[in-house]
């Protein structure tokens, strides 16, 4: 039998498996307190407290902090840029001092997270401009200071001015140091309107696999068409708005020869075509709209209408009309008139001249049309109520070789735009006696001058058969136009806006290239 000694000393073994147990769970403790992410020390560049950190003289914010952080101050350092989520893990961070640096940049998302931030200075840096809604979600902010920097007040900047002007926090004094239209003025006092940040471009959208020498955009039945005139190919090309695709597809053509224009008129909900062609004589065309088709209605007097080369639509009393300017020595400029059920002769209007474009408009709210010729200057006619011709008025004098000649308005101001293949297209404004010039434009090889308006802008096309087309917009300020955006369009002939869809569209023929199709875009520089 055993002692109790040994019996004592058998109760004290401890079993082999406890032993194992105990030594995991150990092991276990010691690589989970290993692995336990350490408190975030002071960066050596920085000296810290329970609550502040001074960094001086760093080339980079550091990336880790202690938590507990309230106050945070660079000074003096050579910082030149503030990344994004810089200040990320520092939840109790109330005042953010970044000042005498050399930031020059900034992330928009640089102070995301800062939601207890109440006091912000980025004072004395060289920041000509900050990020759109660099404050977003700083809810807490009281204090910005941002003076002492190089701020360029444009578009860029107008968020600033918006927040400034919006916001409960206090914003010290800045200036703007640019541009100079603006040096030295007050930031705090801008208004937000006072910036024009709107501006606009034309894209290029679709490119048409043609030719052509004239484009006209019209409506018919709730429906918005195009129609081109293509000479080589010898027809009339109607283009739809396909509004699933939203592009611009083939509708219907009308064969002809040597086209040189292809003009709608619409009448009484009646669609008609003047087919003018250099061969075989003009025509006009009728839409059936139950055989969903073209059809001739009459021939054009071939003895008057000898060469064709623009056709010209306008309303007077309530009568329709249209006039074709003839280019031959033997043609003459001719005026015709819908009586109901077609179109007859009212009135030929000189011959000999060589006519190469006609324009109507109203001047003093009279009806007026403007021939231009290749052998004088350009001829107003105006509209005689008791004969109910137009009668010679007057010439545009020191013109000559004038190609086109194209009116605008703006507000109620009226002005033309002269096209010059060599030379020096003009644009002249009518003073209340006679059109007085306003500007040049220096005309390469042009063969279309096209004043037109997208919405509230005021556009020209100055066309080129050498270098690129040049497009004007309208400046208010100057009164005159200025020079916008190039368009690399070969051999251009004509232009014409068109709005579908709520979207706007400039149609160009060219003679030698592909027919464009650009979009109208609208840009907002401060975004």
């Amino acid at each position: 039998s055993s002692s109790p000694a040994d019996s004592r000393k058998k109760n004290c073994t401890i079993p082999l498996s406890l032993w194992l147990g105990l030594l995991v769970v150990a092991s276990v403790i010691l690589l989970v307190d290993s692995r336990r992410p350490k408190p975030p020390r002071c960066p050596l560049v920085c000296t810290c407290s329970k609550d502040n950190a001074l960094c001086e003289s760093a080339g980079l914010i550091p990336r880790s902090f202690p938590r507990e952080i309230t106050s945070f101050l660079f000074t003096a350092n050579n910082l030149e840029s503030i990344n994004e989520d810089a200040f990320i893990g520092l939840p109790h961070l109330e005042y953010l001092f970044i000042e005498n640096n050399q930031i020059n940049s900034i992330s928009a998302h640089a102070f995301r997270g800062l939601k207890t931030l109440v006091h912000l200075s980025l004072a004395y840096n060289n920041l000509q401009t900050l990020p759109k809604d660099l404050f977003k979600g700083l809810e807490a902010l009281t204090k910005v200071d941002l003076r002492g920097n190089q701020f360029t007040c444009d578009c860029k900047l107008k968020w600033l001015v918006e927040w400034i002007y919006s916001t409960n926090a206090t914003v010290d004094q800045i200036y703007c140091k640019g541009p100079a239209s603006q040096l030295d003025k007050k930031i705090n006092d801008l208004l937000p309107q006072s910036f024009d940040c709107i501006t606009t471009e034309f894209e290029s959208y679709q490119s048409m696999d043609f030719n052509s020498i004239s484009v006209e955009a019209f409506s018919f039945g709730n429906d918005q068409y195009v129609v081109f005139a293509q000479p080589f190919s010898g027809k009339c090309s109607f283009l739809e708005w396909d509004h699933v695709e939203m592009v611009f597809r083939n509708f219907d053509f009308i064969e002809s020869t040597s086209t040189v224009v292809c003009k709608p008129l619409v009448i009484d909900n009646q669609l008609f075509i003047i087919v003018a062609q250099l061969f075989g004589g003009s025509h006009i065309y009728k839409r059936d709209t139950s055989a969903n088709k073209f059809i001739k209605l009459q021939g054009i007097d071939i003895l008057r209408i000898r060469k064709p080369n623009d056709v010209e639509t306008f309303r007077i009393d309530g009568e329709f009309f249209f006039i074709i300017a003839d280019s031959s020595k033997a043609g003459s400029t001719t005026i015709y008139k819908w009586n109901g059920n077609g179109f007859y002769w009212h009135q030929s209007l000189h011959q000999w001249y060589r006519d190469t474009d006609v324009e109507y408009m109203e001047i003093s709210s009279k009806p007026h049309l403007i021939l231009s010729s290749s052998s004088q200057r350009p001829v107003i006619y105006q509209w005689n109520k008791g004969t109910k011709m137009f009668d010679r008025r007057t010439d545009i004098p020191e013109m000559e070789d004038v190609y086109a000649v194209k009116h605008f308005q703006v507000k109620n101001d009226l002005y033309i735009c002269l096209t010059r293949f060599i030379g020096d297209s003009k644009v002249m404004r009518w003073d209340g006696a006679l059109f007085r010039e306003l500007q040049t434009m220096p005309s390469r090889g042009s063969m279309v001058f096209q004043p037109f308006a997208v919405g509230n802008w005021q556009y020209a096309i100055l066309g080129s058969d050498y270098s690129f087309t040049q497009v004007y917009r309208w400046d208010a300020k100057k009164g005159e136009f200025v020079r916008f955006q190039e368009l690399n369009i070969q051999a251009p002939r004509a232009f014409s806006p068109v709005s579908i869809d709520n979207r706007q569209f400039l149609l160009a023929s060219s003679f030698k290239g592909k027919t464009q199709i650009y979009e109208h875009r609208i840009i907002d520089l401060s975004n």
